[in-house]
């Protein structure tokens, strides 16, 4: 049942059919191999005979393992889609995770940066060596395209034209255009020009930013810079990546963009993605107005 072919051709569809992203597919990947291990302490192996109580008591056991709902839902909604993989295969004739219900995860406000830390931020790295011009057009060009931190990685040189101010972004076999504010553009044309030459191992090297051996810039180094520089910075909001990407959307909001635009420059599917940060607006300006008005 769990041999590599299965695993594989669920990965294919996963990447062909769904268009889930590397990451995406790495996740659902992980939580089988979780869930096929909790199976064989039970030398259950054969698709038919795991029956919905086989899935529910995987969910206890995560449960009791201190796991997060979130991350629970995620696990499920894993074995839910590989059964269902395996109907199409005809496989299996039932999918043993149906009816089955786990509790919602509450979905979290995402947290934003002000204006004025944005500006602290991104006024950390200095541009006196090779690693402050890149680590400069890392953090100005993810915050002025709102681009997840896979997407920023996976640039290309020739993705970036600094005579238009704009970048092509390619994600899920789709690809969209996104203006870049007259800093970022300096930022990345320095880098490109100044420092980039230095660092790539081989002129054949086609990624945008590369590391310090010379090789495309991974997520988890960008991670550690993000975070170095926000201790440098004394922020004291958990900064991720995805921080700066609702910062975006959040402040290109608040200064009048409509939802539509915003929800082009993101990448979103679905216009209720970008919906979420009209709330966040919203409630800030119920701050103010409490802490402002005289009456409040």
């Amino acid at each position: 049942m769990y041999s590599n072919e299965y695993v594989a051709s669920f990965a294919e569809y996963l990447h062909i059919a769904k268009g889930s992203s590397d990451n995406t597919v790495s996740s659902y990947i992980s939580d089988l191999n979780r869930f096929f291990t909790f199976l064989s302490e039970s030398d259950i192996s054969n698709p038919s005979d795991v029956s919905s109580r086989n899935i529910k008591d995987f969910i206890d056991k995560l449960k009791q393992e201190g796991k997060s709902n979130s991350s629970i839902s995620r696990c499920f909604a894993s074995i839910k889609s590989f059964f269902s993989f395996l109907i199409t295969k005809q496989q299996i004739s039932v999918n043993p995770a149906v009816g089955i219900t786990i509790e919602k995860v509450e979905k979290k406000t995402p947290q934003i940066l002000t204006s004025n830390e944005v500006d602290l931020l991104l006024s950390q790295p200095q541009c006196v060596d090779m690693k402050g011009y890149r680590d400069k057009a890392m953090l100005e060009l993810l915050y002025a395209t709102g681009i997840r931190v896979t997407e920023l990685i996976d640039l290309n040189v020739d993705d970036v034209n600094v005579y238009t101010g704009l970048i092509r972004c390619r994600s899920k076999n789709k690809e969209r255009f996104i203006p870049m504010y007259s800093a970022a553009v300096k930022a990345v044309n320095d880098y490109i020009t100044l420092v980039r030459p230095g660092l790539i191992l081989s002129p054949d090297e086609n990624a945008l930013f590369v590391n310090m051996n010379g090789e495309r810039m991974s997520r988890q180094g960008f991670w550690k810079l993000l975070k170095h520089y926000k201790d440098l910075a004394h922020i004291e909001k958990e900064i991720t990546p995805h921080t700066l990407r609702h910062s975006f959307a959040a402040h290109l909001l608040e200064n009048g963009a409509d939802l539509r635009s915003i929800q082009k420059m993101m990448g979103h599917a679905d216009i209720s993605s970008t919906q979420v940060y009209t709330q966040i607006v919203q409630k800030q300006l119920k701050d103010v107005y409490k802490k402002a008005h005289p009456r409040a």
